[in-house]
């Protein structure tokens, strides 16, 4: 036995390291723990008429707390979209130092209520400047168990009847999070801007010789299709263009008739689409009316706005086309024709789908437009949108999230067969009841399908060369900004790598610092007596 400790006394002698005993202890209890990495997306930020919208800000670097904790700018607030009401987005803006927020894992699974409650708290995001950053982060099963682990602290942090010891430990014991993501302030982007291309099919040399004293079919009427293409949401991405889907299906076919020299009708068919929509004011058709020289304007039948053709979000809607106008059509006018042909085809072809026409007057006194037929009214052309929302401050229009994919082919399908039909009847003076659509020029999925993901022109040529492939004319322009008074601008931003810390809170620190105190004195006096102690036993 003290042959034993005397050989344990020789290890002491013989150098061990005392800064190891010492410190290898200490390491183990303040060595933080492994960062949980996180792929987040940047809030969008634009500027339309020198108005702000979106976040700038982009760095954070703060304690992550809920929304039940968070009270100062030291705090980056973690919630899921669903948690989030209107009202704790305005104190968040205000006050808070970020937001990170973790959408559903499934929204089509939704019930209405919630639905409605997604969408309005999109459309407040999008119609203010949020001074504080904010990313969004998609589902994940580590980072639900965070907001579990910081929303359960929360709680038992508030819960009652708790001893003042036992709040103590749980204070001591909680756990917190530090959260980091690493950017700049996002700067002008000096490429913004919007492409728009038009395209038409243009009559046979038959048709244009006997309707047209030129030969070039440019005086005959105009029948202009419009829509816009989204680019973005609350994130700089947008996954259905139901609109651009919907005119290309009407662009593929009609290239069809258009091949046949005995269905070449005695118009001109347009089409116009550009990157922006009602988030920018229609800035490219605004663009493409100032363009001089302008031939595609030249004796003008009627312009046709696709908008919202079908909802991506649908919910407890009702099942109606809406025909919207500036101005209650006379008798005999094109819109008013137009608009019986279309609620005769919808009562055929459309089954539980019904038209309806709606008024309302331009308001010239506010800078922002509803619908992209006002930009067309304003310049004296009949003009009206189709749209599958009554009010035009419904954020349908704007939101980001869509419902099952099948749902929304199946109800693009009808809207473009009634859309189809109704320009045909129009165009080729024919009778509603015929199904002009049909056989192997019958529209289905394979017409949409390709369609509903198109990006952006300025990515990719998908939408440049299937104008090229079917249309005459094809002509791209670009709307810039001003240099002195912008329209619009564009802000750089990617998305960003959210890291999340494990880290306890202050209170840990000081209890942390008492225990170390008393565990190095510990080994001060062992150290210290252990001769003693020695030479005791010896």
């Amino acid at each position: 036995m003290l042959n034993e400790v005397d050989s344990f006394a020789d290890i002491f002698r013989g150098g061990l390291p005392y800064c190891l005993l010492v410190a290898l202890p200490i390491l183990i209890l303040v060595s933080p723990s492994m960062a949980s990495d996180f792929q987040v997306m940047s809030m969008t930020k634009f500027d339309v008429n020198g108005e702000q919208f979106g976040s700038r800000s982009s760095a954070i670097s703060l304690e992550a707390k809920s929304l039940y904790t968070w009270s100062t700018g030291r705090h980056c607030v973690l919630a899921r979209l669903l948690d989030i009401s209107v009202n704790d987005l305005n104190k968040i803006r205000q006050k808070a130092g970020g937001l990170i927020i973790m959408l559903p894992k499934d929204v089509p699974a939704l019930n209405d209520e919630v639905k409605e409650h997604v969408l309005m708290l999109e459309q407040q995001m999008l119609s203010q400047a949020i001074p504080v950053p904010v990313y969004f982060a998609p589902f994940t099963p580590k980072l639900e168990e965070i907001l579990k682990d910081v929303t359960h602290t929360a709680i038992d942090n508030n819960a009652e009847n708790k001893t003042a010891f036992g709040q103590m430990l749980l204070m001591v014991s909680a756990n917190g999070y530090h959260v980091t993501v690493d950017g700049q302030n996002s700067a002008v982007n000096k490429n913004s801007k919007i492409p728009v291309i038009q395209g038409e099919f243009v009559p046979n040399q038959f048709v244009a010789k006997h309707m047209d004293n030129s030969g070039d079919g440019n005086s005959l009427p105009l029948i202009l299709i419009t829509a816009s293409l989204k680019t973005f949401g609350i994130i700089n991405d947008y996954p259905l263009n139901a609109d651009s889907a919907v005119m290309m299906a009407l662009v593929e076919i009609f290239s069809k008739l258009h091949s046949m020299i005995s269905m070449s009708p005695k118009y001109r068919l347009g089409f116009l689409l550009s990157d922006s929509g009602l988030l920018l004011n229609f800035q490219g058709s605004k663009k493409w009316l100032e363009i001089d020289d302008n031939t595609m304007l030249q004796n003008v039948e009627f312009v046709l706005c696709l908008d919202t053709i079908t909802q991506s979000l649908a919910g407890n809607q009702p099942n109606v086309l809406y025909m919207h106008v500036s101005k209650p059509p006379k008798e005999k006018t094109s819109i008013s024709n137009f608009f019986k042909i279309l609620k005769s085809v919808s009562a055929q072809f459309g089954g539980n789908l019904t038209v309806e026409g709606v008024h309302k007057k331009i308001n010239l006194a506010d800078s922002k437009l509803s619908w992209e037929h006002e930009r067309f009214s304003m310049k004296r052309f009949p003009a009206f949108t189709l749209s599958s929302v009554k009010n035009p401050s419904s954020p349908l229009r704007t939101t980001m999230f869509k419902e099952d994919e099948s749902q929304i082919l199946t109800q693009l399908i009808t809207s473009a067969k009634i859309i189809a039909e109704s320009l045909a009847c129009y165009m080729y003076k024919i009778d509603v009841q015929s199904d002009v659509f049909d056989g192997h020029v019958a529209i289905n999925e394979n017409n949409i399908l390709p369609y509903i993901g198109l990006r952006s022109i300025l990515q990719n040529n998908d939408i440049k060369d299937g104008f090229e492939k079917y249309l005459k004319n094809v002509k791209i322009v670009y709307d810039k900004p001003d240099a002195r008074e912008p329209d619009f601008m564009f802000y750089n931003g990617v998305d960003a790598k959210l890291n999340v810390y494990r880290v306890k809170p202050a209170i840990f620190d000081l209890f942390l610092t008492f225990i170390i105190t008393i565990y190095l004195s510990t080994i001060y006096f062992a150290i210290q007596f252990f001769p003693r102690f020695y030479d005791l036993i010896s």
